[in-house]
């Protein structure tokens, strides 16, 4: 498997998983969620996000968004927002603004 890790800590990483097209939360080892993704050219499109609900309340659904978003700007990419999650994740965040070609422009 290939996997970027892009942020570590005691119990928490995300790692872009490029052989099945996602961003993946792992927390104390578990596989976590998830956020897929589609590359067009220079475009990542987040297309669905997803956290187990057995890691609920541990707010690894900001931790998976701001790992994959992070990564996607490191890469010189664009954030396609279509996972309403990501969309309402990048609205509240404006570090990304210059990173994001909302659908429909």
């Amino acid at each position: 498997m290939s996997e970027k890790d892009m942020m570590t800590d005691e119990s928490t990483r995300v790692a872009r998983n490029d052989e099945q097209s996602r961003y993946e939360v792992f927390y104390g080892g578990e596989l976590a969620g998830f956020a897929a993704y589609t590359e067009e050219g220079d475009q990542v499109v987040f297309t669905h996000t997803e956290v187990d609900g057995a890691f609920a309340g541990k707010g690894l659904g900001k931790v998976l968004a701001s790992g994959a978003l992070d990564d996607v700007v490191a890469r010189n990419r664009v954030i396609v927002p279509i996972c309403p999650f990501i969309a309402s994740f990048v609205r509240k965040n404006e570090q990304y603004n210059d990173h994001v070609k909302w659908p429909n422009e």
